[in-house]
């Protein structure tokens, strides 16, 4: 006993230390005590990822250098493989990497272009336009590579074009089925284009190929890598998650007409834009590597304010454009962390129908009803309290009063708590074309929330939206859902400040994932039904939203989730926590039920990236990437 004890008292000051840097010890004593109430010490302990670094939105620069080292860098043995693997392909894509150059420093220049040189993959050509460089050593540095090497094709444009005219004039060189953009002081990895290949010969519907990324100071160190997920078209038309590398088919760029000059800054996106509206989202591959070193440096586009600003600019135009091609009524800004798309409601809104089950809890209950009430703008709505057996007299009373308001129903439902059968029946009592299943611990914190969602749900393709739920201390509770973490699925960016924009900006742009929470979920009616609505026989408290949102991902609809709708959530206030016997029992077999139903599908979420952690929700690197070993 006195052992355990000595244990506890040593990871009692473990926690107290980390909470207390920076803070008065009684606050940090009050958190560390809630935080283990209601989540034990494994809450405490995941607590303290975000006390660590409450702001950041990068990997680890030492970390990220240890992940490379043991999980991405190339031996002997494995170029071998790899050039027995080509040698096998039933064909060989040519690929023309073609490169915009103006005066780059010339050891940059020369080191991009060794990185195509080096590649393992043999089947290339290097296409280059010079634009005026005014540099004598570019001129001289690249006519030294053409002599040597057939594969390098060069052109010496006589006036300064900038980076579209050059980007063409390169182009206009390329003899090959396929295009890779090269900026002229980054770098390919030496496998990047045996990747490419490879995804090409196994994928004949391929149009379109991206691959995760990372950046490479002034002396060559790897650092900011960004591990993307599978083609997520809202994160898309959020941020241009598709350079780099970018690689396409060049007959679909010659149908698109190439790099359009009055979008320099954002040519690459507006070219993805309107080559992915030619072939559709089911020609975009990804490829989970980082094939892509971005070079940092002053002046550069990644490092240059001004650059930035007018890259900005010329994004927000190419996304104008595209909704505008695409016949949808959308207005776009810059929010500082990535793209917001308006979507214009309809002139004749839809009736929602907003279902809240509940059984007494008046307080929570009240300050729901009342916060939808007295805060929410959309006008079209009804409520529908479901009353699943309240008898506290308060409650009961405040029922009545609410039964005088022509927009609110009470609808008793006596039978045992069973959440997906509460919701399921509300449903067939709703005279919405709109479904908006809420938690009674829900509270309205944006005025906004509901057009927003309403707008999104109301999109093409579209099934459940979801909102930022925020605990009441302002953290993040939910901003999206991965499967696979703790099991079956988790709330990624959990417990981060609430003003956190997430790993790569996730958590303050819109995007999809593979599940929402039902806490506060909108989606149409119809798609409601189309896919049975929620579980009922074998989820009747946990893991039905989840069950749920895959069910309509399968049926060909995306779950999109908003950080412009924002509610708090008293999480589990009412219900409890599952920290008694029969419901630990309970959510055991509910969870057993999700991972036998689901299986490797949970640990697959193609709104995910497979090099990143499924044991937490701040997206740190994987212990054990989910990616197949080279080659």
């Amino acid at each position: 006993m006195s052992g355990k004890l000595s244990v506890k008292a040593s990871k009692t000051r473990s926690v107290v230390g980390q909470l207390a840097a920076g803070q008065g010890i009684t606050s940090v004593l009050r958190k560390a005590w809630g935080v283990y109430c209601r989540e034990g010490w494994t809450g405490v302990r995941r607590k303290l990822v975000w006390a660590r670094s409450s702001t950041a939105s990068a990997i680890d620069g030492k970390e990220y250098l240890r992940w490379i080292k043991r999980y991405d860098c190339v031996d002997e043995a494995t170029r071998e493989a790899i050039r027995t693997r080509i040698s096998a392909f039933p064909f060989h894509p040519r690929i023309s990497v073609v490169m915009p150059v103006h005066d780059p420093r010339p050891e940059w220049l020369a080191a991009a272009i060794e990185s195509v040189k080096n590649q393992l993959y043999p089947h290339w050509e290097l296409c280059i336009a010079d634009d005026f460089s005014q540099d004598p050593a570019i001129r001289q540095l690249l006519e030294k590579y053409v002599a040597a090497e057939s594969r390098i094709r060069v052109i010496f444009r006589d006036r300064d074009g900038h980076i579209c005219a050059a980007s063409n004039s390169a182009l206009s060189l390329a003899t090959g089925e396929w295009v890779a953009l090269l900026d002229h002081d980054d770098l390919l990895a030496e496998h990047a284009l045996y990747c490419v290949a490879e995804t090409i010969v196994n994928n004949p519907r391929a149009q379109l190929l991206y691959s995760d990324e990372d950046k490479i100071d002034e002396a060559g160190r790897r650092h900011s890598p960004y591990f993307k997920c599978d083609w997520n078209v809202d994160l898309f038309l959020s941020q241009n998650m598709f350079s780099h590398l970018g690689v396409y088919r060049k007959a679909l760029i010659d149908k698109v007409g190439g790099f359009r000059p009055e979008f320099e800054g954002s040519q690459d996106y507006d070219l993805a834009l309107r080559c992915v509206e030619r072939v559709g989202d089911g020609s975009v591959y990804h490829i989970p590597r980082v094939l892509y070193h971005q070079r940092v440096h002053p002046g550069g586009t990644v490092a240059s304010t001004d650059t930035k600003s007018c890259a900005m600019l010329a994004g927000k135009r190419a996304l104008d454009e595209h909704f505008d091609r695409i016949g949808v009524d959308a207005r776009v800004e810059w929010t500082g962390c990535g793209y917001r798309a308006h979507y214009a409601l309809p002139q004749a809104l839809p009736l929602v129908s907003l279902i809240v089950p509940t059984r007494n809890g008046l307080k929570l209950i009240s300050q729901c009803i009342n916060s939808i009430c007295t805060k929410t703008l959309y006008p079209r709505y009804e409520i529908l309290v479901i009353d699943n057996g309240s008898d506290d007299p308060e409650t009961l009373s405040y029922f009545r009063l609410l039964a005088d308001n022509s927009r609110i129903r009470i609808i008793r439902d006596d039978r045992q708590f069973n959440y997906s059968a509460l919701n399921n029946a509300a449903v067939r009592e709703a005279r919405g074309e709109i479904i908006g299943l809420l938690n009674n611990d829900i509270e309205v914190i944006t005025p906004e929330w509901l057009g927003e969602m309403v707008s999104l749900a109301l999109q093409p393709g579209v099934g459940a939206v979801g909102a930022k739920l925020l605990y009441p201390d302002d953290t993040i509770q939910h901003a999206g859902v991965v499967l696979g973490i703790g099991g079956v699925a988790g709330h990624i960016h959990k417990f981060a400040p609430g003003t956190f924009t997430g790993y790569m900006n996730w958590a303050g742009v819109i995007r999809s994932y593979s599940a929402v929470t039902a806490a506060c979920l909108i989606i149409r009616k119809s798609i409601y039904l189309e896919v049975g609505g929620l579980n009922e026989q074998d989820l009747a408290i946990a893991y039905n939203d989840i069950d749920f949102c895959i069910r309509v991902r399968n049926a060909g609809y995306r779950n999109v989730w908003t950080p412009y709708a924002e509610l708090y959530h008293h999480e589990s206030a009412t219900r409890g926590a599952d920290n008694v016997p029969e419901r630990r029992v309970r959510h055991m077999k509910e969870f057993s039920w999700m991972t036998s139903r689901w299986g490797d599908a949970l640990l697959g979420d193609p709104a995910y990236s497979p090099n990143l952690a499924l044991d937490l929700w701040n997206c740190e690197l994987a212990e054990m990437p989910r990616v197949t070993p080279l080659p």
